[in-house]
């Protein structure tokens, strides 16, 4: 995990990705910032949709405690946020079992 994060310096939000997850799924870009600095935070590969780019899932819990899905990637030593949602049953589970 730390190797992902190894020299970043903050988060990239522009007019593409700034409000995308709060108007889809109510999902604040800060809430989405949140997960990282928490613990536990669980990462994962994202092969299946690494095609142009190298994707990772993180799940995490925002400071209010809602467990949150964030997809991303890194561009220019900058967390990139592609996607936030709540997390589905099956990926609670897994949070939980593994953290």
């Amino acid at each position: 995990m730390a190797d992902v994060f190894a020299g970043i310096v903050g988060f990239q939000w522009d007019d593409g990705n700034r409000d995308k997850n709060l108007v889809k799924r109510n999902v604040s870009n800060g809430e989405c910032e949140e997960i990282f600095f928490n613990e536990p935070l669980l990462l994962v590969g994202d092969a299946g949709h690494s095609r142009q780019e190298v994707r990772h899932a993180a799940f995490g819990m925002t400071d209010a405690g809602r467990k949150l899905t964030v997809v991303f990637t890194v561009r220019k030593r900058r967390i990139r946020v592609i996607s936030a949602r709540d997390m589905h049953k099956k990926e609670r589970r897994f949070y939980e079992e593994q953290s």
